[in-house]
Protein backbone atom coordinates (compact mmCIF):
# COMPACT_ATOMS: atom_id res chain seq x y z
CA UNK A 1 0.00 0.00 0.00
CA UNK A 2 1.23 3.82 -1.14
CA UNK A 3 1.78 5.92 1.63
CA UNK A 4 -1.16 8.65 2.68
CA UNK A 5 -0.56 11.47 0.45
CA UNK A 6 0.78 15.11 1.39
CA UNK A 7 0.06 17.52 -0.79
CA UNK A 8 2.47 20.53 0.15
CA UNK A 9 3.15 21.42 -2.96
CA UNK A 10 1.38 21.16 -6.19
CA UNK A 11 2.76 21.50 -9.56
CA UNK A 12 0.82 22.31 -12.75
CA UNK A 13 2.94 20.93 -16.16
CA UNK A 14 1.23 21.40 -19.42
CA UNK A 15 0.54 18.02 -21.27
CA UNK A 16 0.95 19.11 -24.40
CA UNK A 17 4.40 20.26 -23.94
CA UNK A 18 6.87 17.01 -24.18
CA UNK A 19 9.74 18.71 -23.23
CA UNK A 20 8.43 20.04 -19.97
CA UNK A 21 6.47 16.44 -19.40
CA UNK A 22 10.65 14.94 -19.11
CA UNK A 23 11.81 17.78 -16.81
CA UNK A 24 9.20 17.25 -14.71
CA UNK A 25 10.26 13.34 -14.19
CA UNK A 26 13.23 15.25 -11.83
CA UNK A 27 11.15 17.04 -9.60
CA UNK A 28 11.24 16.56 -6.25
CA UNK A 29 7.61 17.40 -5.02
CA UNK A 30 4.43 15.95 -3.40
CA UNK A 31 1.85 16.51 -6.73
CA UNK A 32 2.40 16.76 -10.23
CA UNK A 33 -1.00 17.81 -12.11
CA UNK A 34 -0.10 17.35 -15.70
CA UNK A 35 -3.00 19.93 -17.24
CA UNK A 36 -5.32 18.98 -20.11
CA UNK A 37 -7.52 21.96 -19.52
CA UNK A 38 -6.07 25.91 -19.37
CA UNK A 39 -2.51 25.50 -20.14
CA UNK A 40 -3.66 23.17 -23.66
CA UNK A 41 -4.89 24.60 -26.98
CA UNK A 42 -8.26 23.23 -28.36
CA UNK A 43 -6.30 21.61 -31.75
CA UNK A 44 -3.67 19.84 -29.28
CA UNK A 45 -6.02 17.90 -26.32
CA UNK A 46 -5.98 14.57 -28.19
CA UNK A 47 -2.06 14.68 -28.82
CA UNK A 48 -1.96 15.96 -24.84
CA UNK A 49 -4.30 13.17 -23.60
CA UNK A 50 -1.53 10.22 -25.33
CA UNK A 51 0.89 12.22 -24.19
CA UNK A 52 -0.17 11.64 -20.58
CA UNK A 53 -1.18 7.76 -21.36
CA UNK A 54 2.51 7.55 -22.62
CA UNK A 55 3.97 9.22 -19.38
CA UNK A 56 2.12 7.25 -16.80
CA UNK A 57 3.03 3.68 -18.50
CA UNK A 58 6.49 4.83 -18.37
CA UNK A 59 8.55 3.54 -14.99
CA UNK A 60 7.30 5.78 -11.83
CA UNK A 61 9.73 8.84 -10.72
CA UNK A 62 10.86 8.25 -7.04
CA UNK A 63 10.85 11.97 -6.48
CA UNK A 64 7.34 12.68 -7.02
CA UNK A 65 4.33 11.61 -4.59
CA UNK A 66 1.81 11.92 -6.24
CA UNK A 67 0.75 11.99 -10.22
CA UNK A 68 -2.52 13.54 -11.04
CA UNK A 69 -3.89 14.43 -14.34
CA UNK A 70 -6.71 17.84 -14.55
CA UNK A 71 -9.34 17.09 -16.86
CA UNK A 72 -11.62 19.72 -18.97
CA UNK A 73 -14.70 20.48 -16.90
CA UNK A 74 -17.53 18.65 -17.18
CA UNK A 75 -19.54 21.62 -19.33
CA UNK A 76 -16.63 21.85 -21.95
CA UNK A 77 -17.62 18.58 -23.44
CA UNK A 78 -13.90 17.03 -23.21
CA UNK A 79 -14.10 15.72 -20.18
CA UNK A 80 -15.72 12.28 -20.95
CA UNK A 81 -12.44 11.78 -23.42
CA UNK A 82 -10.23 12.73 -20.82
CA UNK A 83 -11.45 10.52 -18.16
CA UNK A 84 -11.47 7.48 -20.92
CA UNK A 85 -7.99 8.32 -22.17
CA UNK A 86 -5.89 9.00 -19.09
CA UNK A 87 -7.17 6.04 -16.56
CA UNK A 88 -5.05 3.73 -18.99
CA UNK A 89 -2.40 5.21 -17.52
CA UNK A 90 -0.90 2.52 -14.67
CA UNK A 91 0.71 5.33 -12.50
CA UNK A 92 -2.02 7.91 -12.27
CA UNK A 93 -3.04 7.92 -8.65
CA UNK A 94 -5.50 11.45 -9.23
CA UNK A 95 -7.60 13.58 -11.14
CA UNK A 96 -7.86 17.26 -10.49
CA UNK A 97 -11.65 18.49 -11.72
CA UNK A 98 -11.78 22.00 -12.79
CA UNK A 99 -14.76 24.08 -12.65
CA UNK A 100 -16.90 22.13 -10.06
CA UNK A 101 -19.11 23.72 -8.70
CA UNK A 102 -22.37 21.19 -7.87
CA UNK A 103 -22.77 17.47 -6.73
CA UNK A 104 -23.67 16.39 -10.27
CA UNK A 105 -20.28 17.78 -11.87
CA UNK A 106 -18.21 15.39 -9.54
CA UNK A 107 -21.36 12.68 -9.80
CA UNK A 108 -20.19 12.20 -13.59
CA UNK A 109 -16.06 11.78 -13.01
CA UNK A 110 -17.46 9.25 -10.06
CA UNK A 111 -19.50 7.25 -12.09
CA UNK A 112 -16.73 7.24 -15.09
CA UNK A 113 -14.34 6.35 -12.77
CA UNK A 114 -16.05 3.18 -11.19
CA UNK A 115 -17.55 1.65 -14.18
CA UNK A 116 -13.74 1.87 -16.21
CA UNK A 117 -11.50 1.24 -12.99
CA UNK A 118 -13.80 -0.57 -10.21
CA UNK A 119 -10.62 -2.21 -8.55
CA UNK A 120 -9.28 1.57 -7.58
CA UNK A 121 -12.74 2.29 -6.18
CA UNK A 122 -11.84 3.69 -2.29
CA UNK A 123 -14.48 0.43 -0.99
CA UNK A 124 -12.25 -2.17 -2.39
CA UNK A 125 -10.13 -3.70 0.31
CA UNK A 126 -6.01 -4.09 -0.27
CA UNK A 127 -5.63 -7.76 -0.26
CA UNK A 128 -2.35 -9.87 -1.13
CA UNK A 129 1.02 -8.11 -2.69
CA UNK A 130 -0.89 -7.47 -5.63
CA UNK A 131 -2.53 -4.60 -3.95
CA UNK A 132 0.54 -1.92 -4.48
CA UNK A 133 -1.79 0.73 -6.35
CA UNK A 134 -3.72 3.15 -3.42
CA UNK A 135 -7.44 4.23 -4.42
CA UNK A 136 -7.73 6.75 -7.34
CA UNK A 137 -8.66 10.23 -5.78
CA UNK A 138 -10.84 12.92 -7.14
CA UNK A 139 -9.54 16.89 -6.67
CA UNK A 140 -12.00 19.36 -6.60
CA UNK A 141 -10.82 22.86 -7.86
CA UNK A 142 -13.35 25.71 -6.53
CA UNK A 143 -13.31 28.49 -8.97
CA UNK A 144 -16.94 30.42 -8.78
CA UNK A 145 -19.36 32.13 -6.01
CA UNK A 146 -21.69 29.22 -7.49
CA UNK A 147 -19.11 26.48 -5.98
CA UNK A 148 -18.72 28.57 -2.82
CA UNK A 149 -21.89 28.66 -2.45
CA UNK A 150 -22.27 24.38 -2.84
CA UNK A 151 -19.28 23.70 -1.05
CA UNK A 152 -21.44 21.63 1.34
CA UNK A 153 -22.98 19.30 -1.53
CA UNK A 154 -19.89 18.96 -3.16
CA UNK A 155 -17.49 17.92 -0.27
CA UNK A 156 -20.21 15.03 0.27
CA UNK A 157 -20.69 14.21 -3.41
CA UNK A 158 -18.10 11.55 -3.87
CA UNK A 159 -16.34 8.69 -1.77
CA UNK A 160 -13.19 9.64 -4.19
CA UNK A 161 -12.75 12.96 -3.33
CA UNK A 162 -9.91 13.99 -1.11
CA UNK A 163 -9.26 17.52 -1.51
CA UNK A 164 -10.37 21.33 -2.49
CA UNK A 165 -8.47 23.87 -4.22
CA UNK A 166 -8.59 27.51 -4.41
CA UNK A 167 -8.28 28.96 -8.14
CA UNK A 168 -7.98 32.82 -6.91
CA UNK A 169 -8.05 34.15 -10.69
CA UNK A 170 -11.00 32.36 -12.23
CA UNK A 171 -13.05 33.39 -8.64
CA UNK A 172 -11.87 36.96 -8.86
CA UNK A 173 -12.85 37.17 -13.06
CA UNK A 174 -16.66 35.40 -11.72
CA UNK A 175 -16.86 38.05 -8.90
CA UNK A 176 -15.66 40.96 -11.09
CA UNK A 177 -12.42 41.55 -8.45
CA UNK A 178 -9.53 42.88 -8.38
CA UNK A 179 -6.51 40.93 -6.79
CA UNK A 180 -4.34 42.25 -4.35
CA UNK A 181 -0.91 41.92 -2.34
CA UNK A 182 -3.04 41.91 0.87
CA UNK A 183 -5.18 38.76 -1.02
CA UNK A 184 -8.13 40.05 1.66
CA UNK A 185 -10.75 40.43 -0.81
CA UNK A 186 -10.17 36.31 -1.47
CA UNK A 187 -11.04 36.09 2.93
CA UNK A 188 -14.60 34.77 2.97
CA UNK A 189 -13.65 32.53 -0.10
CA UNK A 190 -10.45 31.00 1.37
CA UNK A 191 -11.81 30.56 5.06
CA UNK A 192 -15.13 28.91 3.39
CA UNK A 193 -12.94 26.42 1.41
CA UNK A 194 -10.79 25.64 4.35
CA UNK A 195 -13.78 25.00 6.77
CA UNK A 196 -16.03 22.92 4.50
CA UNK A 197 -13.10 20.89 3.98
CA UNK A 198 -12.21 20.03 7.73
CA UNK A 199 -15.68 19.78 8.32
CA UNK A 200 -15.98 17.02 5.62
CA UNK A 201 -12.37 15.69 7.06
CA UNK A 202 -10.96 15.83 3.26
CA UNK A 203 -6.74 15.79 3.61
CA UNK A 204 -6.15 18.20 1.51
CA UNK A 205 -6.42 22.40 1.31
CA UNK A 206 -4.57 23.76 -1.32
CA UNK A 207 -4.43 27.74 -1.36
CA UNK A 208 -4.21 29.73 -4.70
CA UNK A 209 -1.25 30.36 -6.87
CA UNK A 210 1.51 33.06 -6.09
CA UNK A 211 2.11 34.97 -9.23
CA UNK A 212 5.39 36.23 -7.64
CA UNK A 213 8.31 33.82 -7.79
CA UNK A 214 11.31 35.75 -9.43
CA UNK A 215 14.10 36.82 -7.23
CA UNK A 216 14.61 37.29 -3.30
CA UNK A 217 11.27 39.80 -3.38
CA UNK A 218 9.40 36.63 -5.34
CA UNK A 219 10.37 34.34 -2.89
CA UNK A 220 9.79 36.32 0.50
CA UNK A 221 6.26 37.09 -1.16
CA UNK A 222 5.86 33.37 -1.87
CA UNK A 223 6.64 32.46 1.63
CA UNK A 224 4.07 34.75 3.43
CA UNK A 225 1.52 33.49 1.07
CA UNK A 226 2.30 29.89 2.19
CA UNK A 227 2.45 30.95 5.95
CA UNK A 228 -0.54 32.92 5.42
CA UNK A 229 -2.75 30.27 3.83
CA UNK A 230 -1.13 27.81 6.47
CA UNK A 231 -2.82 30.18 9.41
CA UNK A 232 -6.09 30.07 7.35
CA UNK A 233 -6.42 26.24 7.43
CA UNK A 234 -4.53 25.30 4.14
CA UNK A 235 -2.41 22.78 3.97
CA UNK A 236 -0.62 23.36 0.97
CA UNK A 237 -0.59 25.54 -2.26
CA UNK A 238 -0.09 25.56 -6.13
CA UNK A 239 2.79 25.66 -7.90
CA UNK A 240 3.01 27.50 -11.52
CA UNK A 241 6.94 27.07 -11.73
CA UNK A 242 9.91 24.56 -10.47
CA UNK A 243 11.46 27.43 -8.24
CA UNK A 244 8.51 27.93 -5.62
CA UNK A 245 8.54 23.93 -4.67
CA UNK A 246 10.71 23.94 -2.22
CA UNK A 247 9.23 27.15 -0.59
CA UNK A 248 6.16 25.83 -0.56
CA UNK A 249 6.96 22.05 1.35
CA UNK A 250 9.42 23.89 3.48
CA UNK A 251 6.79 26.36 4.78
CA UNK A 252 3.93 23.55 5.15
CA UNK A 253 5.81 21.83 7.00
CA UNK A 254 6.64 21.13 10.48
CA UNK A 255 8.94 23.38 11.76
CA UNK A 256 12.24 21.53 13.14
CA UNK A 257 11.40 22.90 17.18
CA UNK A 258 7.52 22.06 16.67
CA UNK A 259 8.53 18.71 16.13
CA UNK A 260 10.66 18.88 19.06
CA UNK A 261 8.66 20.40 21.10
CA UNK A 262 5.77 17.65 20.04
CA UNK A 263 7.87 15.14 20.65
CA UNK A 264 9.20 15.92 24.48
CA UNK A 265 5.03 16.47 24.75
CA UNK A 266 3.99 12.75 23.49
CA UNK A 267 7.24 11.39 25.58
CA UNK A 268 5.84 12.57 28.83
CA UNK A 269 2.34 11.98 27.99
CA UNK A 270 3.25 8.40 27.96
CA UNK A 271 4.90 8.71 30.99
CA UNK A 272 2.41 11.02 32.64
CA UNK A 273 -0.37 8.29 31.14
CA UNK A 274 1.46 5.00 32.94
CA UNK A 275 2.01 6.92 36.44
CA UNK A 276 -1.91 7.83 36.48
CA UNK A 277 -0.84 11.48 35.92
CA UNK A 278 -4.38 13.65 34.17
CA UNK A 279 -2.60 16.88 34.97
CA UNK A 280 1.35 17.65 34.34
CA UNK A 281 2.83 20.95 32.81
CA UNK A 282 6.11 20.72 30.51
CA UNK A 283 8.17 23.97 30.49
CA UNK A 284 5.69 25.58 32.59
CA UNK A 285 2.93 25.14 30.20
CA UNK A 286 -0.37 23.23 31.14
CA UNK A 287 -0.56 19.69 28.93
CA UNK A 288 -4.02 18.75 28.30
CA UNK A 289 -5.86 16.15 25.66
CA UNK A 290 -5.72 19.00 22.99
CA UNK A 291 -2.55 19.41 23.64
CA UNK A 292 -1.24 16.20 23.46
CA UNK A 293 -3.58 15.43 20.05
CA UNK A 294 -2.15 18.52 18.08
CA UNK A 295 1.39 17.57 19.10
CA UNK A 296 0.59 13.67 18.10
CA UNK A 297 -0.96 14.75 14.54
CA UNK A 298 2.67 17.12 14.02
CA UNK A 299 4.85 13.91 14.84
CA UNK A 300 2.62 12.31 11.98
CA UNK A 301 3.40 14.57 9.73
CA UNK A 302 7.08 15.11 10.17
CA UNK A 303 7.54 11.43 9.19
CA UNK A 304 5.17 12.06 6.11
CA UNK A 305 7.46 15.13 5.25
CA UNK A 306 10.65 12.36 5.70
CA UNK A 307 11.87 14.14 9.10
CA UNK A 308 13.52 11.55 11.25
CA UNK A 309 11.28 11.56 13.80
CA UNK A 310 13.42 8.76 15.62
CA UNK A 311 16.26 10.82 15.90
CA UNK A 312 14.44 13.52 18.21
CA UNK A 313 12.50 10.71 20.06
CA UNK A 314 16.05 9.23 20.80
CA UNK A 315 17.23 12.88 21.69
CA UNK A 316 14.24 13.05 24.25
CA UNK A 317 13.80 9.98 25.56
CA UNK A 318 14.29 10.69 28.96
CA UNK A 319 11.61 13.73 29.09
CA UNK A 320 9.58 13.58 32.41
CA UNK A 321 6.55 15.34 32.64
CA UNK A 322 6.73 18.01 35.05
Amino acid sequence: MAAPIIRRALMYVPGSSKRMLEKSKSLYVDTVAYDLEDSVTSAKKAEARQNLVDLLRQPRPRSIREMCVRINSVDSGLALDDLTEVLKGDHLDAIMLPKCESAADLHFVTDVMRHVLPERHPSTPNLGQEAKQRPLCIIALIESAKAIQNLKEICNASPYLSGLVFAAEDFAKDMSLTRTPSLTEFLYARGAIATAARAAELPSTIDLVCTAYKGEEGQRTLEEECLNGKRMGFNGKQCIHPSQIEVCQRSFSPGEKEIEWSVRVAIADEKADRAGRGAWTLDGKMIDVPVVKKARDVIEKAKLCDFDVNAVKEKWKDQEPE
